[in-house]
């Protein structure tokens, strides 16, 4: 006898803080209870027969309300119960998740002689993200990657942006990034606030940020998927070299468009693989 129901997001993880609530025709409460760490809700009060309304509610995700027939067995079993995310936002279960850098991508393009694209990608870096529970506005993420680790495939100009025309990897061996803030702009994109650290100069840096989903990988763990795009100046980071060829053409641009794939897995450390 009692009530038994499973409470999951849209990609059917638990919601362990979930509660459920039971009212009866007239309005009247009959049952509160609190679902468990897996999202399961086991109540053994006993309910008489009939029609009831069960709303189900969580900090951070819109209520559902339904209807519930109880038996005359006095049980009532709900099934799964899916909530979305307050808004139609979505994101991973809360906590820490380890950016995977085997996995993940951290490129840019920036426009050369005016009439093509020259496509460069940092190949060390490491990061995190903490997904917070309740007020996923408060998530943070941190990201590190090495300056050295350019590649556009051409030695030679890989050597000139690791020199103090650019890059300075010897003086600034690091680029940095740390959001300030999240904002929901749509059910799965987010934008990223936070201050990018290059080249010795902080500036505050916007990443438009959409969620993929998340599932299973081969190691036994979970992995979250995330691509986030943004456009740089390289003025803003006193990158003002610029070598100008005829009719006045900057033989390298001045924005470059920076772009993330990202795989993140969940936990404080990558598996061993």
């Amino acid at each position: 006898m009692g009530l038994t129901a499973k409470i999951r997001t849209r990609d059917g993880w638990a919601v362990s803080h979930a509660v459920v609530t039971v009212t009866d025709m007239t309005g009247t409460q009959v049952l509160r209870a609190e679902a468990d760490a897996e999202g399961a809700v086991r109540d053994a009060t006993a309910l008489a027969p009939g029609a009831y309304t069960v709303i189900v509610t969580a900090l951070g995700y819109a209520p559902v309300a339904s209807s519930a027939l109880v038996t005359a067995s006095g049980r009532a079993e709900l099934g799964a119960v899916t909530l979305a995310r307050q808004g139609g936002t979505e994101l991973p279960p809360p906590g820490p998740w380890t950016i995977d850098p085997a996995h993940s991508s951290v490129g840019a393009v920036a426009q050369h002689l005016g009439i093509s694209s020259v496509h460069g990608r940092f190949t060390d870096f490491a990061g995190r993200i903490e997904i917070a529970p309740d007020e996923v506005e408060k998530s943070r993420v941190e990201a590190v990657i090495r300056a050295t680790s350019i590649d556009t495939g051409n030695g030679m100009r890989d050597g000139h942006l690791r020199s103090p025309d650019f890059l300075d990897v010897e003086k600034y061996p690091e680029i940095t990034y740390r959001s300030t803030g999240l904002t929901a702009t749509g059910s799965d994109r987010w934008t990223v606030h936070g201050e990018l650290t290059l080249h010795g100069v902080v500036r505050p840096v916007d990443l438009d940020l959409s969620y993929l989903g998340t599932g299973p990988d081969p190691w036994g763990g979970t992995r979250a998927a995330f691509r986030a795009t943004t456009e740089l100046h390289r003025e803003d980071f006193a990158m003002n070299y610029n070598q100008v060829v005829q009719a006045g053409i900057a033989a390298i641009g001045t924005t470059l468009k920076v772009e993330l794939d990202i795989q993140a897995v969940q936990g404080e450390s990558l598996p061993e693989a």
